[in-house]
């Protein structure tokens, strides 16, 4: 029997993480369940960070950006004393299970605490980039490629005006999952993500190729985590290469973080939080919440964590074929 629950975000915000919250908390309170939230993640459970909600607590907070419980990073949770000290503060406050708010790092972590003091944990897969095994989408992601397609289509007529090619960063340290509905939806004539194996050589060929068909304005989207480089870095290769092109750098950036969460992310964000809660009713421990073809299931943190999520190769013969 859960008795009295707690919820927490780690890792990087993402738009929607309240909209999860939101449905933790009034899901923990329509089955008669207590809920607290714990501020600043896991080092807010070690300091004791403890904050009692109801349903007037997450009123007003579905369409916020961010998260109301704040994130924050915790090395000490890393160490077994710290540990220690975030299962003392659980126990003293009497929490029976945890549902946590984030990504890879954040289900890591939950898996060493449960393996060493038995707390259970349902995860809630919280981050922009779309980048965990066992769900379709993450919540976060779709208002945070929305929000880089629009940067894009204010830069494509820039591009255009002055005949200018363009390399756009766009958040994606491990994986390519923003980058490339970016480039399919902003018209872009190249995407570059970790996944693939393109190289500077192979995207100046096609800029000299567009070059000679006297197109003048290009957009390049480059994941920044691809392993040829930061965008800076690829330009200037890309100028030394062809010098009579203009060539200039944006990156979006944070941004990609912030803003009031698509319905997508809303509904995304609702639909997991409930599960979380119900799972944790159901016995459930050390699992993800996700979506995939449009059906709940709950994956093991191990799959989640070591499990690679592959890039629709379907997608990447778009913009192969659309650029032309």
């Amino acid at each position: 029997m859960m008795k009295r629950i707690a919820v927490f975000t780690s890792g990087g915000d993402s738009p929607g993480m309240n909209a999860c919250i939101r449905a933790v908390v009034r899901t923990a309170v329509y089955h008669g369940i207590e809920v607290y939230g714990i501020m600043r993640g896991y080092s807010g459970m070690i300091k004791g960070e403890f904050v009692k909600l109801d349903s007037a607590s997450v009123a007003n907070t579905v369409q916020k950006g961010g998260t109301i419980l704040k994130s924050a990073r915790s090395q000490k949770f890393m160490t077994k004393e710290g540990r220690q000290q975030a299962f003392d503060q659980l126990v003293n406050n009497g929490i029976d299970g945890l549902v946590a708010i984030g990504g890879n790092g954040t289900f890591t972590g939950a898996t060493i605490f449960e393996q060493e003091f038995g707390i259970p944990t349902v995860g809630a897969p919280g981050t922009i980039d779309n980048d965990l095994y066992g769900t379709d989408y993450t919540i976060g992601y779709d208002t945070a490629v929305n929000t880089a397609l629009e940067a894009i289509d204010k830069i494509r007529d820039t591009a255009d005006s002055h005949d200018r090619c363009f390399f756009i960063e766009v958040m994606g340290r491990d994986s390519g999952y923003i980058a490339i509905p970016c480039a399919i939806g902003g018209g872009a004539e190249i995407v570059m993500i970790p996944e693939t194996q393109m190289s500077t050589e192979a995207v100046i060929e096609t800029l000299q190729a567009g070059w000679k068909r006297s197109k003048t304005s290009f957009i390049v989207v480059v994941a920044e985590g691809d392993e040829e480089g930061n965008s800076h870095s690829v330009a200037k290769q890309v100028k030394a290469a062809i010098p009579e092109l203009d060539t200039r750098v944006t990156i979006i950036g944070h941004v990609q973080r912030g803003g009031s969460p698509t319905a997508a992310d809303r509904l995304l964000g609702s639909q997991i939080g409930i599960a979380a809660v119900e799972g944790l009713m159901n016995g459930m421990r050390n699992v993800m919440a996700g979506i995939v073809d449009r059906k709940l299931v709950y994956t093991p943190f191990s799959d989640t964590i070591h499990k690679k999520k592959l890039i629709n190769q379907t997608f990447m013969r778009m913009v192969e074929i659309l650029s032309v």
